[in-house]
């Protein structure tokens, strides 16, 4: 991996704040707490055990940690697949009556032999919103690669063992975080405060199930006290971290930040017009580091992301791995993941929403609704029990308007169309 302690000289973008509305759900396998210590996986997995069913989970969310695996790691490497004619026009039908701002990217991997692609509006650019802490993510496993290059247990250890303080980076935020208390067997939903502390893993798991903004400012800011302080940063304190960041050059900082979780992207392909993120999620931590260069992503940027996990190519093997396992949904589901037919299916998920609102005669601002932007997107790995698999990337900007019922009508769809094509 490159060394992001290089300075690159860039042009400041234009940041235009607005309002992020993210939605709840939870990742991870249920038998995942010995080795990750997150504590809410053994509230989930004691709640199947003492009542199978009581957990209100699908049958898709019951995998346990060794089933999951990465679909095309005995797959030949080659380009990225073209267009399949046949697909294609399968995918095309299904937008002749839907907003024309609908973007999508598809592909089928039920047969690794005959891997089929197909997109619409592929090059078109939106705002990621919570899609964009799949970036943070990713550049928390290249900072822990460049940690320890040799060791991946010493990796998990300190994402097991490693506790954060919120501060002031976590606020505000609007979502509540799952807290379970296994010594007193106390459960509770509630937004993030400045005193919490969870370990690393918590924290990731906070940023990508219940895609807490909170949680994902915090990640960023710790993989940019472990790129700066190296094998000093296991040992670092609350006081030690609000220290060096009121001592470090905030200019050299904002262009770090960015280049931590935007350079691994490049590095497996992604072009900057593809995906990129230049601003962290809270007010409190734009604070200390200034938005730069602006975020967008386009479905396929999204869609090549997803393509070299299941290729065990983002960073690792080993990470790619246990990427996928942070995405694994293990509760309740919505949107694109929330069709029928998916029930009993893996689902590998990430959906952001972003909305901005203006007054307007005859108009109110509600969630989901906005009236100058209203993103809704959805990045989804499915795989069913017969064999079928295939990644979707979709995103859409459909004003005024909550599609969450058009984007669950498309899974269904979607998924007849793979399962047709694969009789």
């Amino acid at each position: 991996m490159i060394s992001y302690k290089i300075l690159y000289r860039f042009s400041l973008g234009l940041f235009i704040v607005c309002i992020m509305s993210m939605e709840v759900l939870m990742a991870y396998p249920i038998d995942g707490f010995a080795r990750t210590g997150i504590r809410r996986l053994l509230r989930v997995q004691k709640m199947e055990l003492d009542a199978p069913g009581k957990s209100g989970l699908p049958t898709g969310a019951l995998l346990i940690s060794d089933s999951i695996r990465l679909s095309l790691l005995d797959h030949n490497v080659q380009d990225f697949p073209e267009t399949d004619a046949a697909f294609q026009k399968k995918i095309n039908s299904l937008f002749p009556n839907l907003d024309d701002s609908y973007s999508i990217a598809i592909i089928d991997i039920t047969n690794i032999e005959d891997i089929r692609y197909a997109e619409r509006k592929g090059s078109r650019a939106y705002q990621p919103g919570s899609v964009g802490k799949l970036a943070i993510l990713t550049a928390m496993f290249c900072e822990l690669e460049n940690l320890y290059p040799y060791d991946f247990d010493k990796r998990i250890e300190l994402l097991k063992n490693k506790q954060v303080k919120a501060g002031k980076w976590a606020l505000p935020n609007i979502h509540p975080v799952p807290i379970y208390n296994p010594e007193k067997n106390t459960f509770e939903k509630r937004l993030l405060v400045e005193s919490d502390v969870f370990s690393l893993f918590e924290w990731l798991d906070h940023m990508v199930s219940v895609s807490s903004n909170g949680a994902a400012s915090v990640v960023w800011r710790e993989l940019l006290l472990m790129n700066q302080l190296g094998l000093d940063y296991p040992e670092l304190s609350s006081e030690g971290s609000i220290e060096f960041f009121k001592n470090a050059d905030k200019r050299m900082l904002s262009r770090l930040a960015v280049d931590l979780v935007n350079e691994p992207l490049r590095e497996i392909g992604i072009s900057d017009n593809e995906f990129r993120l230049g601003s962290f999620f809270t007010r409190g931590a734009t604070n200390q580091i200034t938005p730069y260069g602006g975020s967008q992503a386009t479905v396929t940027g999204l869609i090549k992301w997803l393509y070299t996990l299941e290729h065990g190519q983002i960073i690792d093997t080993e990470s790619s791995l246990e990427i996928k396992k942070l995405m694994y949904l293990t509760d309740r589901r919505i949107r694109f993941a929330s069709n029928s037919s998916l029930k009993s299916a893996a689902v590998y998920f990430k959906s952001g929403s972003l909305y901005k609102c203006r007054q307007e005669e005859n108009y109110v601002c509600e969630k989901y609704k906005g009236n100058v932007d209203n993103f809704m997107n959805s990045v989804a790995i499915v795989e069913h029990t017969d064999g079928r698999k295939y990644m979707v990337a979709l995103m859409s900007n459909v004003l005024r308007k909550n599609s969450n019922i058009d984007h669950n009508l498309l899974a269904g769809s979607i998924d007849k169309i793979v399962k047709e094509s694969n009789i």
